[in-house]
């Protein structure tokens, strides 16, 4: 059973990181400056080896310059190499997307952080005593208790039909089914964080109860449109480069389907859409983490993405904030999101103190992270070697301070 709880992630951090703080590795890139080649080196063992058929990415750097690299293809059949713009299936980087926006309406003062389910859902709804009192910051930081999603036969049923197909185990999960499971709800990890699909479902759900509007039209309302992020949805056939995008195929998952065989896309009931369903490019997920890093004009967004990167959960390995984890690793600290779906894998990470980012798109679902962390401790170490430790801006920025709040 504890095998099956583990594959049962779906979409969510429940990946294994590979780390590398090899110095001479930083060293070489320090006297060299060439991130592309240090990219190659860890992406084209991954397409040689077909571990995965295609991935891109991008490479935020300090002084603001966005780098895209792409390898492998779209697809072994008439595919294209992918780039910089080339659309993916992102998973669980779609609750960034929606912490995003609920800390934007926090600071509108449409809601609070200690809003209480009791007082966020409607009173026909029926919680258990230890639903109730689950509040908007449990749900953004996975600290309500909740589980990845419910273990019950049914789910079980569907997870053992996607082994060998490849379809959602998730489908089931409709409004009624989630509202059901809240009745008879409790709580048993005493406010550990704990992944939760399930909880950003009903987070999807608060969010339109309180606002009157869809989970897609909220999230492009507060945080895609302001932030021009064009390329970024929930409906992938309604963005540019849908014709081209890259198609999903099975890595480490389904276990009994042939790796790099392609499997089918995922669709999401509504209350789930905004946990799983977004498609995205390299490019503006770059551009959404710089959003994390400089004033994008907006004030009520820049307070709202700034207070996402701050930790409400502290611990040496991925300390909870809002949809983002942070990790410490020898005196840095990044944040990151990783997102595992269909046929898709999905890393997103920050290191707010260089004003570094990376994002890796596969086209496969794999659950170990190669590139994204070993990329940006690379960066910041190869930085130290280059005696360029000065601190973003002279005081440093608003979202370093948020990230590195607390440090000893």
């Amino acid at each position: 059973m504890a095998g099956i709880a583990f594959v049962l992630a779906g979409c969510g951090t429940l990946s294994d990181t590979q780390l590398d703080t090899d110095s001479s590795a930083a060293q070489r890139l320090a006297l060299s400056g060439d991130i592309g080649a240090e990219v190659a080196g860890m992406a084209q063992p991954m397409i040689d080896s077909r571990e995965t058929t295609g991935l891109v990415v991008g490479v935020l750097t300090p002084d603001g310059k966005q780098q895209f690299f792409g390898f492998g293809t779209t697809h072994q059949e008439n595919g294209h190499q992918p780039d910089g713009d080339t659309l993916f299936a992102v998973g669980s980087l779609s609750k960034g997307f929606l912490a995003a926006t609920t800390s934007v309406l926090v600071q509108e003062g449409v809601l609070h952080w200690e809003d209480t389910l009791e007082s966020l859902l409607p009173p026909e709804v029926q919680l258990s005593a230890d639903a109730k009192r689950i509040t908007l910051r449990q749900l953004v930081t996975h600290t309500a208790g909740l589980p990845r999603q419910p273990m019950t036969e049914r789910t079980l049923l569907y997870f053992l039909e996607y082994l060998f197909t490849g379809k959602s185990f998730y489908r089931h999960f409709d409004r009624p089914y989630l509202l059901e499971y809240l009745t008879t709800f409790k709580k048993h990890n005493g406010g550990v964080p704990q992944y939760s699909n399930i909880g950003y479902g009903v987070l999807g759900y608060v969010l339109e109860l309180k606002t009157g509007k869809k989970v897609d039209a909220l999230v492009h309302e507060k945080v895609l449109d302001p932030l021009h992020l064009q390329s970024t949805g929930y409906v992938p056939q309604e963005l540019p480069g849908y014709g081209e995008r890259a198609l999903g195929h099975a890595g480490d998952q389904p276990k009994f389907i042939r790796r790099g065989t392609l499997v089918p896309d995922w669709q999401f009931t509504d209350i789930m859409s905004g946990s799983a369903a977004v498609y995205s490019n390299a490019r503006d997920l770059l551009a959404y983490a710089n959003a994390h890093l400089s004033a994008t004009g907006n004030s009520l967004l820049d307070a709202g993405l700034r207070e996402t990167l701050t930790v409400q959960y502290e611990r040496k390995t991925e300390a909870a904030a809002s949809a983002w984890f942070v990790d410490q690793i020898d005196g840095h600290k990044i944040a990151h999101q990783i997102g595992l779906v269909a046929g898709y894998t999905a890393y997103i990470g920050i290191d707010a103190q260089t004003r570094t980012a990376v994002v890796v798109l596969q086209n496969n679902f794999n659950w170990t992270d190669r590139i994204g962390l070993r990329l940006l401790l690379r960066m910041a170490e190869a930085r130290k070697k280059t005696g360029d430790t000065r601190s973003p801006d002279k005081g440093g920025t608003t979202a370093a301070k948020a990230l590195l709040a607390g440090d000893s």
